[in-house]
């Protein structure tokens, strides 16, 4: 089953960038971090940056850093900056018509996969983006 990891890689970027731990974080500086590319960053630094939540300074002394204060960042700005899937996904096979539970199962997993993500979305809310850094701090 493939894993979408944008959502945990731009909630590691922003964790970066709320450390303070550089004056000048790049793109570079953050995608060492990460183990991933400096071009995979600066997307996901576009989409953060696009919804207010990182700024950035481009040419060859670019960097970035956080827009807000990282307590005013929920990690459902972040989930919401990046368009990270949903939780979980609804298989897009026939329904077979001699089987009632194949023609009927997708509406009733609908509904109780709205009320999960609903749920996944409150609690991501009430995370801050300061309460992430403080337990990266701790270990």
């Amino acid at each position: 089953m493939a894993v979408n990891t944008q959502f945990s890689i731009a909630v590691h970027l922003m964790a970066g960038l709320a450390c303070g731990c550089d004056a000048g974080v790049t793109s570079g500086h953050l995608a060492e971090s990460v183990n991933t590319s400096a071009s995979f960053v600066r997307r996901t630094l576009a989409k953060l940056s696009k919804a207010g939540l990182v700024e950035t300074a481009t040419g060859k002394a670019g960097s970035c850093w956080l827009a807000k204060d990282a307590k005013t960042i929920s990690l459902l700005d972040i989930y919401e900056a990046v368009d990270a899937p949903k939780a979980f996904s609804i298989h897009n096979y026939s329904a077979q018509d001699k089987c009632y539970v194949s023609c009927h199962i997708k509406t009733a997993l609908e509904k109780a996969l709205a009320k999960t993500q609903q749920a996944m979305e409150s609690s991501l809310a009430e995370i801050s983006l300061a309460q992430i850094v403080a337990d990266v701090k701790k270990k």
